[in-house]
């Protein structure tokens, strides 16, 4: 779950600390799209917070993952202008679409997943 945490928390900082490298790979047929990287941002730190909150740890891991989903699309445009982006290897960039489906897998596994006592002493 470690993992799964600092992906997100990584790539949510990173849409405030590069915004405009992450501006780049937003489609063309999105709106508003510096508050599109923005918000994502948002709702990855708030994802990846809530991973560690026990009561809302499903429902962030839920949000993640309909956020990997909606985020694909700034990935394919990634792979097709590989070009304008040299610090990245074209292998990576073919990799991170497979990738995604393993994000989403181990965000569902980890999300799940019951960690330490509820107060009652039962497995929460």
């Amino acid at each position: 779950m470690g993992f799964v945490f600092l992906w997100f928390f990584l790539g949510g900082i990173a849409h405030f600390a590069a915004t405009e490298a992450e501006l780049r790979i937003v489609p063309s047929w999105i709106a508003w799209s510096r508050e599109a990287v923005l918000a994502s941002g948002v709702f990855e730190l708030l994802g990846a917070f809530g991973l560690l909150w026990r009561p809302v740890r499903r429902a962030a891991g839920w949000g993640l993952v309909l956020l990997t989903i909606a985020v694909t699309p700034a990935n394919v445009v990634m792979l097709q202008h590989a070009v304008e982006c040299p610090a990245v290897p074209y292998w990576l960039l073919v990799a991170r679409l497979p990738f995604q489906a393993v994000l989403i897998g181990l965000t569902v596994w980890g999300s799940a997943m019951p960690r330490g006592r509820a107060p009652d002493g039962s497995a929460a």
